[in-house]
């Protein structure tokens, strides 16, 4: 599944920005049935785009598997316009400042090189950026995961982990 129709886009968005959410408010939400947000989240988890129970996006599933990591140096004074000029990049997806070398690391996603080129010219754009330093993602061996710091916490209080279920 490489496109999502609208209304595809649209619970997606939904689940996104209140992942809690039940299928009867994203009904509500969307303005269609029950059983149609039922059938449209089963298909969306089939084909991965939804994953961790209906709530992670998988953006490669999606046509985004161009990942990059940018370092940038900034001015420091410009620090924090630097950052709202790259909230309004929808490319990219994680903004943290950093300590070594570098200023500020961001995880963009893109469909292709030339999508991903032009947000990087974009950052490049930015008032306060003065250089970047880009490298492109080939394989995920592990993905983001909350999991082991989570089990390695309940054991740590003497407390047996539940089952993992990658193991």
């Amino acid at each position: 599944m490489s496109a999502l129709d609208v209304l595809d886009t649209k619970l997606v968005l939904a689940l996104v920005e209140d992942p809690r959410a039940q299928i009867a408010e994203l009904a509500e939400r969307l303005g269609v049935a029950r059983n149609t947000v039922q059938s449209r989240l089963k298909r969306l988890q089939r084909a991965e785009v939804l994953r961790g129970g209906g709530r992670e996006v998988n953006l490669e599933a999606l046509g985004y598997d161009v990942v990059a990591f940018m370092t940038l140096e900034v001015v420091h004074r410009d620090l924090d316009a630097v950052v709202a000029g790259l909230r309004r990049i929808a490319a990219i997806l994680e903004v943290h400042e950093i300590s070594g070398r570098g200023d500020i690391w961001c995880r963009l996603a893109a469909s292709d090189t030339h999508e991903l080129q032009a947000a990087l010219r974009s950052v490049l754009r930015i008032r306060g950026v003065i250089r970047s330093e880009t490298v492109l993602a080939l394989h995920t061996h592990i993905a983001y995961r909350a999991e082991a710091i989570l089990r390695r916490s309940i054991e740590a209080a003497g407390q047996p982990a539940p089952r993992d279920p990658e193991q």
